[in-house]
């Protein structure tokens, strides 16, 4: 029962994540795309410290914690078949979160370190230095690693049928 659970519990936080890229990707990003340069300021800075609290960071780095705890707890002879399915997940989610603190977090915690938006003197500059362009191209390389390693965690999830 308890290796059932985590590995839901994996999948479950994966899929959570893999949404909120995607979320990102396909309305985010674009709606802030078409804004000027002030609105885009001030608005990624709002949804960025908003993002960060705690519902999110247990999703963000619970996910990688239970596919890692899942993956250990397979190790034995009866979850083989299951293993390499998570740990597959596994490391497209790390390199999820290596991108997201590689690239995505700086241009995120630079465009804050810009400061308030009303006191900036060139919002076009801010905005060209924050880089939307490659924050939207890793983002989606995050949306296709996370999603994929949501789907490698519900074959994995199919795989255990409700066994442990």
């Amino acid at each position: 029962m308890f290796t059932g659970a985590v590995l839901v519990a994996a999948a479950l936080t994966t899929g959570l994540v893999a949404g909120v890229f995607l979320l990102y990707a396909h309305t985010i990003m674009p709606g802030l795309g078409r804004t000027d340069d002030r609105t885009f300021v001030a608005a990624f800075q709002a949804i960025d410290r908003s993002i960060v609290n705690p519902w999110f960071l247990l999703c963000f780095f619970g996910a990688l914690i239970l596919t890692g705890v899942a993956g250990a707890l397979h190790l034995g002879e009866s979850g083989r078949g299951k293993l390499p399915w998570i740990v597959a997940a596994f490391v497209l989610y790390l390199i999820v979160m290596i991108i997201t603190m590689a690239v995505n977090m700086p241009l995120n915690d630079a465009i804050k370190a810009a400061g308030d938006p009303d006191r900036i003197t060139d919002l076009a500059e801010v905005r060209r230095a924050f880089g939307e362009r490659r924050w939207r191209t890793w983002n989606l390389v995050r949306v296709v690693l996370s999603t994929i390693a949501f789907g490698l965690l519900l074959v994995a999830l199919a795989l255990h049928g409700g066994r442990d």
